[in-house]
């Protein structure tokens, strides 16, 4: 099985495993996602959604955002952890948003990575998820899946965008990342996967290689 079958594959038992591919983050509309996740960086989603019903009471549009104080914007979010930087980014995307994109969010990674804090795993969640296009999100539970499915050796996020995009149908994409965050989080977590119950197994290097 090469790469391409193996990819379809897992993309086919994923779907099977978890047939509700949903981002875990709570959002409304275009902006909440994207300050969402920017909140998200090195913090759960779990904590995320305790912290954006207030913040967005509180600053409802990119008006709101751009013109507060930044000061105002980290006692919102200080349980997310570096929260004087994420403030400061917000401020920043908002400002740009306003200024410079109509108070819109753009529909492409192009414009997206131009906004202050947001990277390309930011910005292909936003176009998957808000514009529906072809999408690859490269978080931890991506890269950790897809290497020990055997993809790849790298944590280079780029590469292994790039490697993804050319081994997973366009309309597949976006929900694939998404199941691979559940199945990280239910099963083939960190530090000790669950392999006997991995509905992966089958197509694993990692567990064919630790069941030899």
């Amino acid at each position: 099985m090469d790469n391409k079958e193996k990819a379809l594959t897992a993309v086919s038992l994923l779907e099977k495993e978890y047939p509700d591919a949903v981002c875990s983050l709570v959002y409304s509309e275009p902006l909440q996602l994207l300050i969402a996740t920017r909140l998200a960086a090195q913090c759960t989603d779990k904590r995320v959604n305790m912290v954006t019903p207030e913040l967005f009471r509180k600053f409802p549009d990119v008006d709101a955002f751009a013109d507060a104080d930044v000061h105002d914007i980290e006692e919102c979010i200080k349980s997310c952890g570096l929260y004087k930087t994420k403030a400061k980014d917000i401020s920043a995307m908002c400002i740009m948003l306003r200024d410079d994109f109509g108070g819109k969010v753009p529909d492409t990674i192009e414009e997206l990575t131009k906004l202050s804090g947001v990277g390309r795993k930011t910005a292909n969640l936003v176009v998957g998820d808000i514009f529906g296009k072809p999408a690859v999100v490269v978080d931890t539970h991506c890269i950790r899946i897809t290497s020990r499915l055997g993809f790849h050796n790298t944590k280079d996020a780029a590469k292994i965008e790039k490697l993804l995009r050319g081994l997973l149908p366009p309309e597949k994409s976006n929900d694939f990342c998404h199941r691979l965050v559940l199945h990280g989080r239910a099963v083939c977590n960190a530090r000790k996967p669950e392999c006997d119950v991995c509905c992966l197994k089958d197509i694993c290097k990692f567990f064919a290689d630790n069941n030899k």
